[in-house]
């Protein structure tokens, strides 16, 4: 068995040729947040995959394996729920919300400008749904963000380093100024006094 105990994010420095004749293997998340674990690969090589201790491996990482073979690692497709704002009932401020509170249950959650993306949960779906939002199951990659999950951090592409003064680099003496919640604004607001249709009263599935 072969031991792969390097992990190039995004395949950062390697050239295209190399990364197109490279094996690969397709992983979902439960698999890619561990830092030790087995894989077989596009050759049919097996792989024993041993990275530093909190490393999480990303779709479009690259392994190198110890005879310097690449492998590159796709995020499989697995069962999560997509969660969207109601355009009837509800503002894109929703979802905001919805991270918040999902945040404050520890949840493994991907976040995008106009979705939020967890592992399925049938009492957080039905929490969702109470607060306006669109809960769909499907099968798609699941990246969440990284933190406690994980030392390695989504990529933004492009060779993009976090390592600079945010606010020197981009012009500002100052950095961002923190965004803060109003607490009236983060309560779970339930409307049992009111039903917004997400029960089967208006056109979208949830």
């Amino acid at each position: 068995m072969l031991t792969a105990n390097k992990l190039m994010p995004q395949g950062g420095g390697l050239a295209p040729v190399l990364l197109k004749r490279a094996a690969s293997v397709e992983l979902d998340w439960d698999v890619r947040q561990k830092s030790r674990f087995d894989i077989t690969d596009s050759q049919g090589r097996q792989v024993g995959v041993f990275l530093p201790r909190g490393t999480a491996v990303r779709g479009g990482d690259v392994l190198v394996a110890e005879d310097g073979s690449l492998i590159k690692v796709m995020a499989a497709p697995q069962p999560v729920l997509v969660i969207t704002h109601c355009t009837e009932h509800g503002t894109p401020f929703d979802l905001m919300r919805a991270a918040y509170h999902l945040g404050n249950r520890h949840v493994p959650i991907e976040l995008a400008p106009d979705h939020l993306k967890i592992e399925p949960d049938h009492v957080l779906a039905d929490m969702l749904r109470s607060m306006h939002l669109i809960v769909v199951a499907v099968e798609e990659a699941f990246e969440p963000e990284g933190g406690a999950y994980g030392s390695h951090e989504h990529s933004h592409g492009g060779g993009h380093s976090h390592d600079h003064d945010h606010g020197q680099a981009h012009g500002s003496s100052k950095g961002p100024k923190p965004l803060v919640l109003a607490p009236e604004l983060l309560d779970d607001h339930s409307h049992d006094d009111h039903d917004h249709g997400h029960h089967g009263h208006h056109g979208h599935s949830h």
